[in-house]
């Protein structure tokens, strides 16, 4: 399938073939093309639990309110959100970018790409996605809009902006894996109605995870878990062009 074929195909499935088996490699290497997606800063604040034994997934699934989608699902991977590695992501970065601009950049301008990462990896992300009790955030808030008066600057600093930058960066994951399960015609849905406390307790993920969102997998029961055609606004109505 091209990519609007793929676009199309895929849809948000709430019943599987029970009868129908998925290949947990092509899951995995669907994950793999996962860590592909755009992420904020570089940082794959993420991580992925792919849900193959019988006995977790029931567990998940009752966890998930024993949704249809997920009762049903032949398998489930649960996105999560790990902003509490962001220190050892930011050295895992720095440590990958020195060695990139050594390989790829003219000799003349290494030492200053690297001063700027070095600023970047080592000070700056280890600054803006640091948490104590909301204090750190507001401290920032306070920063940048100072400097806002004289020059433009991001603004969305505080603990909560961090937080929404990395579950938004976790979803762009979660797309990109579910349109590369498409194109194994593969179906998927994305589910965010779940007890997280006790999903958190059957995945035994510490405080500082999050669940980002939990995504069964399966082979479509013909129509029975598509509910009609998509419903979409007019694309008039959200399209701009300025």
């Amino acid at each position: 399938m091209n990519l609007d074929e793929v676009l199309h195909y895929r849809r948000s499935v709430r019943a599987y073939d029970r009868t129908k088996l998925i290949d947990p490699d092509r899951i995995k290497h669907c994950l793999e093309l996962a860590t592909l997606a755009p992420n904020s800063s570089d940082m794959q604040l993420w991580e992925f639990y792919h849900i193959t034994q019988p006995e977790l997934l029931a567990k998940v699934s009752r966890a998930c309110l024993d949704q249809k989608a997920t009762s049903t699902a032949s398998q489930i991977v649960v996105f999560v959100v790990r902003r509490d590695w962001y220190r050892k992501h930011a050295r895992f970065v720095l440590d990958f970018e020195r060695e990139n601009i050594r390989r790829y950049s003219p000799k003349e301008r290494q030492a200053k790409r690297i001063k700027n990462r070095e600023l970047y990896y080592g000070k700056l992300m280890p600054f803006v996605y640091a948490r104590f009790f909301g204090i750190l955030g507001l401290f920032r808030k306070l920063l940048v809009n100072i400097i806002s008066i004289f020059r433009p600057i991001m603004l969305e600093v505080s603990e909560n902006d961090m937080r929404v930058t990395a579950h938004k960066s976790c979803a762009l994951a979660a797309q990109t894996f579910m349109i590369a399960m498409a194109n194994e015609r593969y179906d998927t849905c994305p589910l965010e109605g779940l007890d997280s406390r006790r999903l958190k307790r059957i995945l035994k993920l510490p405080h500082g995870a999050e669940i980002n969102m939990v995504i069964p997998c399966g082979i479509r029961d013909g129509n029975k878990g598509i509910w009609g055609e998509r419903c979409r606004v007019p694309f008039d109505e959200v399209y701009r062009r300025i």
